[in-house]
């Protein structure tokens, strides 16, 4: 990638493509090419064609999407299929036909099999069933990452996929009703502290387990790959390590300061029982997470709109 490419960043006011800007403007690259939703909206197939056609960029990074929890998958299921399938075949096939060579797309690990191995290999994918709280989501993601792996079979063209792990960091979401486990607790602890309450109520059993990536390890990664040139298969992104629920509550108590007990509410759903990435390609080509939980935990913490 040359320092005066021209980038595209879809969904650059979101945790993860805000986290793609950084890294690409701490290494200097230029000219990058941002537009919110009011500006360009990548549900409309022509105006996404039109603004590719016109602005040609040299790379693309596809970090938009409709994202949430589990509440927010599994109430909003045609929301989560239609949007996502429209936003990334816009962008995808509007890249292709400006000519754009170099394009990432960013699935998610939810979409691998509910009873995946552990830890989950690339090659896993579709040899399951998947969660069905969050299977709309899924299929559209799913479907991202074959528009990506067609593309590169029939025309050629150097459009790769990542499969990021569960990401927490600067930009999180923390609405209640739409937010990832990690912001949600986070929230949740912070406003039990500020009213004082004696106990914090956590979702679920506990004992699912989850891995964690910290946002600006995963825009390293990316910038990682697209400047070395990958142009392999479907690429894992975490940190080969997870957690319990139950640990990550405690640890979360521990950030924010609420000296209260824990509970769990075990009427409520606990999604995939674990979901432990394999990151042994990716270490293999040189790189791995450098933020620890607690201290990405931290980071992300201290830069919440709800401490504000």
């Amino acid at each position: 990638m040359q320092r005066d490419a021209r980038i595209y960043v879809a969904g650059h006011r979101g945790m993860v493509g805000s986290a793609i800007v950084r890294r690409l403007q701490a290494l200097g690259y230029q000219t990058l090419l941002l537009r919110s939703h009011a500006e360009l909206d990548l549900l409309d197939q022509a105006a996404v064609q039109r603004f590719m056609r016109e602005q040609r960029p040299d790379y693309v990074f596809v970090a938009a999407a409709k994202v949430g929890g589990i509440l927010a998958n599994n109430t909003q299921r045609a929301d989560f299929i239609y949007q996502n399938l429209m936003i990334e075949a816009n962008l995808i096939h509007g890249a292709h036909l400006a000519g754009v060579q170099r394009l990432m797309f960013l699935g998610s690990s939810c979409i691998y099999p509910r009873d995946c191995p552990q830890p989950i290999k690339e090659e896993y994918l579709l040899t399951g069933p998947l969660e069905p709280t969050n299977e709309p989501y899924a299929i559209a993601k799913i479907a991202g990452i074959k528009l990506c792996e067609a593309y590169r079979t029939q025309h050629g063209r150097q459009y790769i996929s990542v499969m990021p792990t569960n990401l927490y960091g600067i930009n999180d979401n923390y609405d209640l009703t739409s937010s990832h486990v990690l912001p949600a607790l986070l929230r949740k602890a912070h406003e039990a502290k500020l009213r004082g309450d004696a106990e914090l109520v956590v979702w679920g059993s506990g004992e699912p387990r989850r891995e964690f990536l910290y946002a600006d390890d995963l825009a390293e990664a990316c910038v990682f790959l697209m400047e070395s040139g990958y142009d392999g298969p479907l690429l894992n992104l975490g940190t080969g390590e997870d957690i319990s629920i139950r640990e990550l509550a405690e640890t979360v108590m521990a950030v924010v300061g609420f000296a209260g007990r824990l509970s769990f509410d075990a009427s409520k759903p606990d999604g995939t029982p674990r979901k432990l990435l394999d990151v042994s390609r990716l270490h293999a080509l040189g790189w791995r997470a450098r933020t620890p939980l607690r201290e990405g935990m931290r980071l992300a913490y201290e830069a919440a709109p709800l401490m504000r």
